[in-house]
């Protein structure tokens, strides 16, 4: 049995079927108001998993509002086992977006030491693990082979940082995603070549335009954060996330060759 088989029910079938939409609260969004308000919107709006930041209060806060599971963020290896203990259902190192504006940036060998640390410390618990979008495809392509090595379950894709749009309308939203699509695009099939066929998540830039192409490009789900959680009512938060379980829902699950 593989630890993914340890997932809750619901998130092992919407990854066998290529279609998890995970909503994202924020790796440094510590406010208990809003973590509650976009988990209620991810329940009501039909997403399959919040990811909140690591601490485990807010694990059970999002429990509750959304009756979802829960997946914890960090940086830190030693805040996960708290926080599983609160009921994480999976850990994910990362996304990195909130880091970047400060200039901290994660290189291969300490986001290769958080995996092995944290594995560690949980050698049960699923394990997400972000490639950092600042590193070429090539590199990026290595990492999440050595990621896997070292205990990695899932490897989830970024990007929409580091995205210069210069479009308006649709166009604009594709340019927006294309770094975090070309990495899932790339990380799907490098996985699949040495034999480690994992999920893969594709994250950061994203919205209901852009989704339907990230499972085209290889991923088993999807992490959205800014376009849900940057509203600030939370009627328009549920709306954006029922648009995007319908976009998911439309995807045409055919890896690019």
């Amino acid at each position: 049995m593989s630890r993914l088989d340890r997932l809750p029910t619901q998130l092992q079938q919407a990854l066998a079927a290529r279609r998890l939409l995970k909503v994202i609260a924020g790796l440094t969004n510590f406010d208990a108001a809003s973590v509650q308000r976009i988990s209620r919107a991810a329940g009501a709006g039909g997403a399959d998993v919040i990811d909140v930041a690591c601490d485990p209060a807010l694990v059970r806060l999002a429990a509750e509002a959304s009756g979802l599971p829960i997946c914890v963020s960090a940086v830190d290896p030693e805040l996960f086992p708290a926080a599983v203990a609160a009921g994480a259902a999976l850990v994910e190192i990362g996304n990195y977006d909130a880091f970047y504006p400060l200039g901290r940036v994660f290189d291969a060998a300490e986001v290769l030491a958080i995996t092995r640390r944290t594995r560690e410390l949980l050698p049960e618990v699923v394990l997400s693990v972000t490639v950092p979008h600042v590193l070429p495809l090539d590199e990026q392509e290595q990492l999440a082979v050595d990621l896997v090595a070292a205990g990695a379950d899932i490897i989830q894709t970024e990007g929409g940082t580091s995205a210069k749009p210069f479009s308006a309308g649709t166009l604009g939203l594709i340019e927006k995603a294309a770094p975090t699509l070309a990495a899932a695009h790339a990380i799907s099939r490098a996985l699949a070549t040495a034999g480690q066929p994992l999920p893969v998540l594709c994250a950061s830039g994203l919205s209901a335009v852009t989704l339907p192409l990230a499972i085209a490009a290889g991923a088993s789900g999807v992490g959205v954060g800014s376009a849900v959680n940057r509203l600030g009512d939370e009627l328009a938060m549920v709306a954006v996330v029922r648009g995007l379980r319908e976009a998911l829902g439309s995807a045409a699950p055919v890896v690019a060759a």
